[in-house]
């Protein structure tokens, strides 16, 4: 638990600084800088996805800048705190609009989001890169909005086709009560039906607990082949846990929002056998330039970042929009940001598969399988 207890010291000194500065050297700073705003968990249960997602952007920005930024700019993200909470999140991104952040990144959760996403459309602030795979911040169509991800209609459509191909067909739901598990859910149903199958039971647990014990019962009664989970590494790993102990056989499905390397560690070798469907190349085979250039950069960084899918996220979402910063004509401008990653159109980045244009800005639906081992690793 070292490194959160780290990671949690690093981001208050970091807060109280930004603080200390104050609006005015902010704003003059900006000039300068381009300065990033993030709204994301760094405290509570889904700390980790926060905490890991943040270093490997950082990781990224942190060597560009020291190859003298883009533009002779340098990048530098703010961080806020909201706990994975709605309200918090859209405090946070009221305050650092009213900082004049160049653009929102990197915000963590589909409620979050979707708090932030009337406050950033209304100032037009440029959204890029949520660690959410929500069709809510998909459809319909925002020119501020920019995915780096699949959708959970991708990952729940492959999750679906994988169990129906093992012949497995008798399906539960366990997801979060809140938007965040209604995106999952719509996607698990949607991809049921195409089956011409529904969910044999369904049941909820509550954003940023643990109490399990009512949806435990209700889907081990139903005996399903598999449930699918929709919900973060806390939830998930008390939910495997109680319905192991409940008796139940089965497998136990979950997209990558759950956050792969949190779940493994909170499950240790009662992790062996749970499935996770991933939107990132696997950040532990070098076979691929990307995850080659990311091993490096935290080889090079003094290994003080864990390479997992969460913090390769965050360095993939960072080396993608830099190089739509790249591509901003001119003066750096939140229009020209947008049209520069309008730009880029379909390429490979760094071995990357993204596509952009002026109606879509989805750059993904890239989806792979993962398999905990029990030894706090992951397989894909």
């Amino acid at each position: 638990m070292n490194h959160v207890v780290l990671g949690r010291r690093q981001f208050s000194v970091g807060l109280g600084a930004v603080a200390l500065a104050g609006f005015q050297t902010a704003r003059a700073q900006s000039e300068g800088r381009i300065v990033l705003g993030q709204s994301a968990p760094f405290t509570g249960p889904a700390a980790q996805l926060g905490i890991q997602f943040h270093q490997g952007a950082k990781l990224f920005f942190d060597q560009l800048n020291a190859q003298g930024g883009v533009g002779k700019r340098q990048i530098e993200i703010r961080t806020l705190d909201d706990g994975y909470e709605p309200d918090r999140c859209a405090e946070n991104t009221r305050k650092l609009m009213a900082d004049d952040v160049f653009a929102l990144f990197g915000y963590i959760g589909t409620p979050t989001s979707l708090a932030a996403l009337p406050l950033f459309t209304k100032e037009k602030v440029p959204f890029f890169g949520p660690f959410t795979g929500a069709e809510a911040l998909r459809q319909p169509f925002n020119r501020l909005v920019f995915h780096v991800r699949a959708s959970y209609y991708d990952e729940t459509a492959l999750i679906v086709r994988q169990l129906t191909n093992l012949g497995l067909k008798k399906i539960a739901v366990f997801h979060q009560n809140d938007a965040y598990g209604k995106a999952g859910l719509d996607g698990v149903v949607r991809a049921l039906t195409e089956q011409k199958l529904a969910p044999v039971a369904t049941a909820t647990v509550e954003r940023n607990s643990v109490d399990v014990k009512a949806a435990v019962e209700k889907l081990v009664a139903a005996k399903p082949d598999a449930v699918v989970q929709i919900a973060a590494y806390a939830g998930s790993a008390a939910f495997v846990r109680a319905a192991r102990k409940a008796g139940f056989g089965g497998t136990f499905y979950n997209v990558s929002f759950v956050g792969t390397q949190a779940l493994a560690d909170e499950l240790g070798k009662d992790g062996a056998g749970v499935v996770v469907s991933q939107v990132m190349p696997s950040p532990y085979q070098p076979s691929r330039q990307i995850t080659r250039e990311f091993l490096e950069a935290i080889k090079k960084g003094g290994d003080k970042v864990q390479a997992n899918y969460s913090s390769m996220e965050g360095f993939v979402a960072a080396r993608v929009f830099a190089e739509g910063l790249r591509q901003a004509n001119g003066k750096i401008t939140r229009d020209g940001l947008i049209a520069g990653l309008e730009g880029l159109g379909s390429q490979a980045i760094s071995g990357f598969q993204v596509s952009y244009s002026a109606t879509d800005h989805a750059a993904s639906n890239f989806v792979e399988m993962s398999m905990l081992t029990g030894d706090g690793r992951v397989r894909t």
